[in-house]
């Protein structure tokens, strides 16, 4: 199966990214909800932190100030140093 990831910055010449290896489950793990303040995105995060949680995973939660710009560099931080993966929530 091929994916196809795009880049909606812009850029006329994207950064080129190397793929992070997933890991093969989550036990142990602490998992990032990162909310972008688009309206409903918690929506989804509230739910899918209920499930995470039933599952026996520990979730910490963060939201950026704005979706218009990118995380602050210590929200970043933060996150890189509490979380092992994260998940973005992106809704309208």
């Amino acid at each position: 199966m091929s994916l196809t990831v795009l880049d909606p910055t812009n850029e006329t010449a994207p950064a080129v990214r190397p793929k992070v290896k997933r890991p093969a489950a989550l036990d142990g793990l602490t998992v990032g909800l990162l909310d972008i303040s688009k309206p409903r995105g918690d929506v989804f995060l509230n739910r899918l932190e209920d499930r995470l949680v039933e599952l026996g995973v520990r979730v910490e939660r963060f939201r950026k100030p704005t979706f218009a710009k990118p995380a602050p560099v210590d929200l970043r931080h933060e996150i890189a140093t509490r979380c092992d993966v994260v998940i973005e929530a992106l809704a309208d």
